[in-house]
Protein backbone atom coordinates (compact mmCIF):
# COMPACT_ATOMS: atom_id res chain seq x y z
CA UNK A 1 0.00 0.00 0.00
CA UNK A 2 1.06 3.68 -0.49
CA UNK A 3 0.01 6.35 1.67
CA UNK A 4 1.15 9.96 1.19
CA UNK A 5 -0.49 13.13 2.32
CA UNK A 6 -0.54 16.75 0.06
CA UNK A 7 -0.95 20.26 0.63
CA UNK A 8 -4.63 21.19 0.22
CA UNK A 9 -3.18 23.08 -2.99
CA UNK A 10 -3.52 22.73 -6.96
CA UNK A 11 0.20 21.62 -6.55
CA UNK A 12 -0.92 18.75 -4.16
CA UNK A 13 -3.18 18.11 -6.65
CA UNK A 14 -0.67 17.82 -10.05
CA UNK A 15 1.72 15.77 -7.27
CA UNK A 16 -0.46 13.23 -6.67
CA UNK A 17 -1.16 12.43 -9.93
CA UNK A 18 2.75 12.16 -10.97
CA UNK A 19 3.37 9.91 -7.53
CA UNK A 20 0.37 7.69 -8.87
CA UNK A 21 2.41 7.06 -12.33
CA UNK A 22 5.46 6.33 -10.37
CA UNK A 23 4.38 4.04 -8.08
CA UNK A 24 1.91 1.63 -10.19
CA UNK A 25 5.01 1.31 -12.00
CA UNK A 26 7.31 0.66 -9.12
CA UNK A 27 4.61 -2.21 -8.64
CA UNK A 28 5.43 -3.41 -11.82
CA UNK A 29 1.92 -2.16 -13.58
CA UNK A 30 2.67 -1.57 -17.21
CA UNK A 31 2.13 1.77 -18.54
CA UNK A 32 -1.12 0.82 -20.06
CA UNK A 33 -4.31 2.38 -20.06
CA UNK A 34 -4.69 1.29 -16.61
CA UNK A 35 -2.48 4.16 -15.47
CA UNK A 36 -3.67 6.36 -17.80
CA UNK A 37 -7.41 5.92 -16.30
CA UNK A 38 -5.55 5.68 -12.54
CA UNK A 39 -3.93 9.01 -12.93
CA UNK A 40 -7.26 10.71 -14.73
CA UNK A 41 -8.75 9.50 -11.51
CA UNK A 42 -6.58 10.63 -8.98
CA UNK A 43 -6.23 14.23 -10.52
CA UNK A 44 -9.78 14.90 -11.05
CA UNK A 45 -10.38 13.58 -6.90
CA UNK A 46 -7.53 15.69 -5.62
CA UNK A 47 -8.86 18.33 -7.09
CA UNK A 48 -12.36 17.98 -5.60
CA UNK A 49 -10.23 17.62 -2.41
CA UNK A 50 -8.90 20.74 -2.99
CA UNK A 51 -11.33 22.43 -4.67
CA UNK A 52 -14.53 20.93 -2.12
CA UNK A 53 -12.65 19.26 0.46
CA UNK A 54 -10.50 21.92 1.85
CA UNK A 55 -10.16 22.80 5.10
CA UNK A 56 -7.12 25.73 5.71
CA UNK A 57 -4.77 24.08 7.67
CA UNK A 58 -5.50 20.22 6.96
CA UNK A 59 -4.21 18.42 4.07
CA UNK A 60 -5.73 15.72 1.72
CA UNK A 61 -4.40 12.22 1.63
CA UNK A 62 -3.84 9.73 -1.39
CA UNK A 63 -4.11 5.69 -1.03
CA UNK A 64 -3.16 3.34 -3.36
CA UNK A 65 -3.28 -0.42 -3.29
CA UNK A 66 -3.18 -3.55 -4.99
CA UNK A 67 -5.75 -6.15 -4.70
CA UNK A 68 -4.80 -9.12 -7.05
CA UNK A 69 -7.02 -8.33 -9.91
CA UNK A 70 -7.55 -4.63 -9.08
CA UNK A 71 -5.75 -0.96 -8.17
CA UNK A 72 -7.60 0.99 -5.51
CA UNK A 73 -7.03 4.50 -5.20
CA UNK A 74 -8.90 6.53 -2.50
CA UNK A 75 -8.43 10.34 -1.37
CA UNK A 76 -9.49 11.40 1.41
CA UNK A 77 -10.11 15.20 3.01
CA UNK A 78 -11.24 16.64 5.94
CA UNK A 79 -14.86 18.60 5.38
CA UNK A 80 -17.24 15.51 5.65
CA UNK A 81 -20.24 18.03 5.16
CA UNK A 82 -19.40 19.36 1.67
CA UNK A 83 -20.40 15.45 0.67
CA UNK A 84 -19.88 14.69 -3.32
CA UNK A 85 -22.87 12.71 -5.03
CA UNK A 86 -22.55 8.88 -5.39
CA UNK A 87 -22.51 6.77 -8.42
CA UNK A 88 -26.06 6.64 -8.23
CA UNK A 89 -26.92 10.12 -8.30
CA UNK A 90 -23.78 10.72 -10.62
CA UNK A 91 -25.37 8.05 -13.52
CA UNK A 92 -28.82 10.46 -13.57
CA UNK A 93 -26.77 14.11 -13.53
CA UNK A 94 -27.10 15.82 -16.82
CA UNK A 95 -23.58 16.89 -18.39
CA UNK A 96 -23.02 19.99 -16.85
CA UNK A 97 -22.47 23.37 -19.52
CA UNK A 98 -19.63 25.19 -18.04
CA UNK A 99 -15.71 24.68 -17.37
CA UNK A 100 -16.92 22.32 -13.98
CA UNK A 101 -18.48 19.81 -12.61
CA UNK A 102 -17.38 16.76 -15.04
CA UNK A 103 -15.25 15.36 -12.60
CA UNK A 104 -16.95 12.73 -10.50
CA UNK A 105 -18.67 12.13 -14.62
CA UNK A 106 -15.07 11.08 -15.46
CA UNK A 107 -14.65 8.87 -12.50
CA UNK A 108 -17.59 7.40 -12.77
CA UNK A 109 -16.55 6.70 -16.43
CA UNK A 110 -13.28 5.60 -15.46
CA UNK A 111 -13.26 3.92 -12.91
CA UNK A 112 -14.79 -0.11 -12.72
CA UNK A 113 -16.21 0.79 -8.99
CA UNK A 114 -16.40 3.23 -6.93
CA UNK A 115 -18.03 5.19 -3.63
CA UNK A 116 -17.90 8.01 -1.46
CA UNK A 117 -17.57 7.35 2.37
CA UNK A 118 -17.18 8.70 5.69
CA UNK A 119 -13.87 9.26 7.39
CA UNK A 120 -13.81 9.03 11.02
CA UNK A 121 -13.50 10.57 12.81
CA UNK A 122 -13.98 13.73 10.50
CA UNK A 123 -13.95 13.83 6.45
CA UNK A 124 -14.66 11.66 3.82
CA UNK A 125 -12.96 8.97 1.11
CA UNK A 126 -13.78 9.01 -2.36
CA UNK A 127 -12.58 5.27 -3.29
CA UNK A 128 -12.67 4.17 -7.04
CA UNK A 129 -11.00 0.34 -8.09
CA UNK A 130 -10.19 0.25 -11.73
CA UNK A 131 -9.90 -3.46 -12.93
CA UNK A 132 -6.15 -4.82 -14.23
CA UNK A 133 -6.52 -6.33 -17.15
CA UNK A 134 -6.23 -10.44 -16.90
CA UNK A 135 -1.98 -10.50 -18.07
CA UNK A 136 -1.57 -7.92 -15.71
CA UNK A 137 -3.17 -9.31 -12.42
CA UNK A 138 -1.41 -13.01 -13.71
CA UNK A 139 1.89 -11.57 -14.06
CA UNK A 140 1.77 -9.03 -10.81
CA UNK A 141 0.39 -12.63 -9.13
CA UNK A 142 3.57 -14.23 -10.60
CA UNK A 143 5.65 -11.58 -9.58
CA UNK A 144 4.24 -11.58 -5.60
CA UNK A 145 4.53 -15.68 -5.54
CA UNK A 146 7.83 -15.98 -6.32
CA UNK A 147 8.37 -12.82 -4.11
CA UNK A 148 7.22 -14.86 -1.07
CA UNK A 149 8.88 -18.44 -1.68
CA UNK A 150 11.85 -18.74 0.44
CA UNK A 151 15.15 -18.31 -0.37
CA UNK A 152 18.12 -20.40 0.55
CA UNK A 153 20.72 -18.65 3.01
CA UNK A 154 24.07 -17.78 1.59
CA UNK A 155 26.85 -19.51 3.18
CA UNK A 156 30.17 -17.53 3.18
CA UNK A 157 33.00 -19.08 2.14
CA UNK A 158 35.96 -19.65 4.01
CA UNK A 159 39.13 -17.54 3.96
CA UNK A 160 41.79 -18.81 1.34
CA UNK A 161 44.76 -19.59 3.56
CA UNK A 162 47.22 -17.48 0.65
CA UNK A 163 45.04 -14.58 1.08
CA UNK A 164 43.82 -14.50 5.13
CA UNK A 165 45.75 -12.11 7.01
CA UNK A 166 45.54 -12.92 10.47
CA UNK A 167 44.47 -9.71 12.21
CA UNK A 168 47.15 -8.16 14.68
CA UNK A 169 46.80 -9.06 18.18
CA UNK A 170 46.36 -5.93 20.53
CA UNK A 171 49.10 -6.78 23.07
CA UNK A 172 51.43 -7.12 19.89
CA UNK A 173 53.92 -3.76 19.84
CA UNK A 174 53.67 -2.11 16.25
CA UNK A 175 56.80 -2.09 14.81
CA UNK A 176 57.57 1.43 13.16
CA UNK A 177 57.52 1.99 9.61
CA UNK A 178 60.91 1.36 7.77
CA UNK A 179 62.40 3.81 5.51
CA UNK A 180 62.20 2.86 1.92
CA UNK A 181 65.16 3.37 -0.62
CA UNK A 182 65.17 4.63 -3.79
CA UNK A 183 67.61 3.75 -6.39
Amino acid sequence: MFSQRFSSTPLGARLARHLTIVQLHSWGVPQTATVCDAAAIVAELAANAVTHGRVPGRDFELRLSLLGQAVRIEVSDARGQRRPPGPEQVGAMPVPEGESGRGLLLVDELADRWAVLDRVPVGKTVRAELDLPGDTAAALQRRDAAAARPRPEAVAAPPRPDTAAAPPRPDAAVAPPQPTRLR
